[in-house]
């Protein structure tokens, strides 16, 4: 997990990544960090946030803010997913929150997506399971949307957002279609779902 930044010793190294690309509800959320370094400072487990039981994020997530030396967390809200699409909003998230950080790093390490910066940047595939920072950003992405969507799940208790953080399971595609589309939805991931004649 230190391999990359051992590559990069001696600079100021950032981690960027995301939670919600694939939902059908609910934000994007971008995390950048950049996490201490050294030994006695790293944090045991960490790791890509897929690969953690939720208990577990949640302790590393606290662990993670109390530790970092710099941390922003940027969402973009499921208009803009719509406007300019998924893609496009991961990289402007992941761009505001590396912009947006008190601390300019000299090099970012991002998981797999390439974005539009002035700061060197190095793009790993599978980066939250390659690098101590992108792994860190990627727990701070998860837990915060995943509390995010908790919320939401109490203002709109029949879609399960609690249980399905907004993705396409089969709970939440049945609600979809029986109580029809909430203004957090996003318009071009549920075409597909609902009838062309709702009033969405």
């Amino acid at each position: 997990m230190l391999d990359y930044e051992k590559k990069y010793q001696g600079k100021i190294i950032a981690g960027i990544d995301e939670a919600g690309r694939g939902p059908l509800a609910g934000p994007v959320v971008c995390a950048c960090v950049i996490m201490p370094l050294e030994e006695h400072l790293i944090i045991e487990g960490v790791n890509d946030s897929k690969k953690l039981t939720a208990k577990k994020r949640e302790e590393l997530f606290d662990k993670i803010i109390e530790r970092a030396v710099c941390f922003n967390i940027i969402e973009i809200e499921h208009e803009e997913i719509d406007r300019i699409n998924i893609l496009n909003a991961t990289k402007l998230g992941m761009k505001l929150a590396l912009e947006g950080m008190r601390i300019k790093p000299d090099i970012v390490l991002i998981d797999a997506v390439k974005i539009d910066s002035q700061i060197l940047q190095e793009n790993i595939i599978k980066g939250d399971t390659l690098s101590y920072n992108i792994a860190s950003a990627s727990i701070l992405a998860k837990v915060y949307r995943d509390r995010l969507m908790q919320k939401y799940d109490k203002q709109y208790p029949k879609y399960g957002f609690s249980r399905n953080k907004g993705y396409g399971t089969k709970e939440h595609i049945k609600a979809l279609r029986e109580h029809g589309a909430i203004e957090i939805h996003r318009r071009t991931f549920i075409k597909n779902f609902i009838d062309k004649d709702d009033n969405f």
